[in-house]
């Protein structure tokens, strides 16, 4: 158990506590580059800071103040131009350094005063890599965004998927390395929720944990699997600092708060070899709703949907004063024990993990991958609906498994691009 001074240290985010001092070493994903082509502002939260992101008319990204310093207004309404941000209020113009260049009536009143140079507004970087917009809130000098290595491949459907998830961010990354959790919270439950709960699925006999260079691998063996199966040789990824990478798709954690959090979900889905070249002009997005509106119930229907059950289920921020931990939950205490001194590192003004500054490291960063080679080379339709699994008893999938609400035009999108009829039965998953 923890001691209430450490769970503060682990879930408080906000700027000067010690984990929101780590987390800001740290490019965060905030939105889809789409959603600025859509709407070229968006408010948002970020670590308890209110912040408007914008495109501006010539291509630029800005991530500044919610509110502009002359009278609080909220910039969100706000209009790009060529060149930063006009306030709809009074009309000053902010770049995205954090500049004022233009105060339009106090320019005509004393343009002498030159007001607008002594005035300067809250501005962090943005770059956009894999389809995301990604925000440092960090001191210099700024990092890389990382490139991830499926980022690079190509002849793949990508979507991106955000849900807003009420409660503290650690609890859900703590998610991200738990292997047994797969077994009940998505198989079992599953096959009770559907009134098929007489067959067990199949049971954890083995877990091991590593750390490597970004972040924790979990390896595991099931009954019917050997310590030669990729579960064992290759395991999953558990992403520093706050991400889950399982081969086909990333989930973040993004800290809204201290007691919200934003999941940012990254999908590929390798189209089949029939299909190539398959290039995809725009990298779709969609908001996943996670209660249902009749009965004010957590929605259990989709893999990341039940995630999001159990983690809203251990309250707004988990007790961690009141668990009582196992032999499973090994990889959780490697995790807590290793951001807390990745936390004290910041502190004394130290580098902290995973961190990339070397542009060649970061041409493609590699990272442990269940069945490569499908994701990069692909295979045939025919061996695809036959024979081909990417993880042991998980056929490639015809519709989207991980979280309810997909809109119909993304769905479409998807079947036109796995060569799939129109029409179809909506299909789950219950492995990872």
């Amino acid at each position: 158990m923890l001691s209430e001074d450490q769970n503060r240290a682990l879930t408080e985010v906000g700027a000067g506590t010690p984990m929101g001092e780590l987390l800001r070493r740290y490019w965060m994903p905030v939105a889809a580059v789409a959603e600025l082509d859509d709407h070229p502002t968006k408010p948002v939260r970020l670590m308890g800071e209110n912040l408007v992101l914008y495109k501006d008319k010539a291509g630029a990204y800005g991530l500044v103040d919610r509110h502009c310093p002359h009278r609080r207004a909220d910039l969100s309404y706000g209009w790009p131009e060529s060149c930063g941000l006009r306030c709809h209020y009074h009309g000053w113009l902010w770049d995205h350094t954090g500049r004022c260049l233009q105060q339009p009536f106090e320019e005509v009143a004393h343009p002498e005063a030159k007001f607008k140079d002594r005035v300067r507004i809250k501005a962090y970087p943005v770059e956009a890599k894999g389809g995301l917009l990604w925000a440092y809130l960090g001191p210099p000098p700024v990092p890389l965004v990382p490139t991830w290595e499926p980022f690079t491949w190509q002849n793949g459907f990508v979507q991106i998927v955000f849900s807003e998830v009420p409660c503290n961010w650690f609890q859900c990354q703590e998610n991200s390395i738990d292997p047994v959790h797969f077994e009940w919270l998505h198989s079992n439950w599953s096959r009770a929720l559907s009134g098929a709960d007489g067959q067990r699925s199949p049971t954890h006999l083995k877990v091991g944990f590593e750390e490597f260079e970004y972040g924790f691998i979990y390896r595991r063996v099931l009954e019917g699997q050997s310590e030669q199966d990729e579960l064992w040789t290759v395991g999953r990824c558990c992403l520093w600092p706050n991400c889950l990478f399982t081969g086909g798709h990333f989930e973040w954690r993004v800290p809204i708060d201290d007691s919200n959090m934003l999941s940012v979900g990254w999908f590929f889905d390798r189209v089949p070899n029939e299909m190539e070249p398959y290039r995809q002009e725009r990298i779709p997005y969609w908001y996943s709703p996670i209660k249902d509106d009749l009965t004010g119930r957590w929605i259990t229907s989709h893999v990341m949907n039940q995630d999001f059950v159990a983690w809203v289920g251990q309250g707004t921020v988990a007790d961690r004063t009141q668990e009582h931990l196992g032999e499973s939950d090994r990889g959780v205490i490697m995790m807590r024990r290793r951001i807390l001194e990745d936390a004290e590192r910041v502190a004394k003004g130290e580098e902290p993990k995973g961190v990339i500054r070397d542009p060649e490291k970061n041409r493609l960063v590699r990272l442990p991958i269940i069945g490569r080679d499908f994701f990069v080379n692909g295979s045939s339709k025919v061996e695809g609906e036959t024979s081909r699994q990417r993880t042991p008893g998980l056929p490639l999938r015809t519709e989207f498994p991980f979280l309810i609400g997909q809109p119909e035009e993304v769905r479409a999108a998807f079947r036109r691009a796995m060569g799939l009829p129109e029409s179809g039965v909506d299909a789950r998953s219950t492995a990872g």
